[in-house]
């Protein structure tokens, strides 16, 4: 199977299914010298773990995570890094009915297009499982970014109608509310929202909000590999993203050149914009301002409403999924979206360092 690798300097390879052994990731790429231990790696994994909330599958996973390789004496060592999560409490009996017969809003009838078969346990690489490989090498690009002084953070905007009120904005709840809504009042509407939806066996959508702050300018290139193509390329993988947005997204293409452009300014003899509709981009460059994105999420497929779909055969059934399943994707996803956007500015800032001769000739002639 192809399509399982990203970035060019700093690469990955996610591998592993939802019903399988393990699941885990390979870095390729990645400097050494930056302190690194299992600890590091698994407060990442612990935010998007299955089973912490009433809104959230009831599958209990601890996904532990282990380092097998890459890291010596509590570094990194420029050599490939090799993680793995082992599965632990899979179920695949919960999903022998939906062997032979396609699951309406999910990738069954598409894989078996492709590759002639499928592993139905779970979706297998199409799981949201395949998600822990993911934030584990983002958990990586994270340490190397913080030693920058680059800040992500990601947080729920919306889930179905209920979305937060700037004025209300409390970073601090981000990783404390059930939702990752930053917006307690927020929150509670959302939760009951999302357990109405439930009582119905139903599911929603809903949106995440990712902010970067202090990106220097001058990251990405101006036509294919612009910076906001890369993360659109980046968050669009994520399973269940139907939709992309950076600065003023699909709000711009409603605005005049008047409303929409960032007038330029100074401010502390540095040059600023006076106010960031691009999301801190270019012409597909980093402007020195917050690159602002937003990662528009589908409605959970698996709902335990009785469904029209057909089996491999072609005949027409009545099917009803089993199983354990989130009624929203959202709150999970909050730190595979960090987790993306991390790996997508690290490799475009490895690139980035071989872009202009006075910073090669910094770096070489000490």
């Amino acid at each position: 199977m192809a399509g399982s690798t990203i970035g060019n300097l700093f690469k990955i390879v996610t591998w592993g299914e939802s019903h399988g052994a393990a699941l885990g990731v390979v870095i390729d790429g990645c400097p050494s010298g930056i302190s690194l231990c299992e600890q590091d790696i698994q407060e990442y994994l612990d935010r998007r773990k299955p089973g912490k909330t009433a809104i959230s599958t009831p599958r209990k996973e601890d996904d532990t995570v282990e380092i097998l390789s890459g890291v010596f004496e509590g570094k990194t060592t420029g050599t490939p890094i090799s993680m793995l999560v082992r599965n632990q409490t899979q179920r695949s009996k919960d999903y022998t009915n939906i062997a032979g017969s396609y699951r309406p809003g999910h990738a069954d009838f598409t894989f078996d297009a492709k590759y002639g078969f499928r592993d139905y346990r779970g979706g297998g690489r199409s799981s949201g499982r395949e998600t822990i490989g993911r934030v584990a090498a983002g958990a990586v690009a994270m340490k190397l970014l913080h030693s920058l002084g680059v800040q992500i953070t990601a947080y729920t905007k919306s889930i179905g109608p209920i979305e937060i009120d700037p004025l209300s904005f409390d970073a601090s709840l981000i990783q404390t509310t059930p939702t990752c809504m930053p917006d307690a009042n927020a929150s509670v509407k959302a939760e009951s929202y999302l357990l109405e939806c439930m009582k119905q066996y139903d599911s929603c959508g809903g949106v995440i909000e990712c902010v970067v702050k202090n990106l220097p300018a001058g990251l990405g290139d101006p036509v294919f590999d612009k910076l906001d193509a890369n993360l659109a390329k980046s968050i669009l993988s994520i399973g269940g993203v139907k939709a992309f947005e950076i600065g003023d997204g699909i709000q711009a293409s409603n605005k005049k050149g008047s409303e929409n452009n960032d007038s330029f300014t100074l401010k502390e003899n540095k040059i600023v914009k006076a106010t960031n509709h691009s999301g801190g981009t270019l012409g597909g460059i980093s402007d020195g301002d917050d690159v602002i994105l937003r990662a528009h999420f589908k409605p959970t497929p698996s709902i335990f409403q009785v469904q029209n779909t057909v089996d491999k055969s072609g005949n027409e059934i009545d099917l009803k999924i089993e199983g354990r399943h989130d009624p929203v994707i959202v709150p999970r996803a909050v730190v595979v979206v960090e987790a993306m956007t991390a790996l997508t500015i690290v490799d475009l800032l490895l690139s980035n360092m071989s872009s202009r001769m006075d910073s090669i000739l910094q770096f070489y002639k000490k």
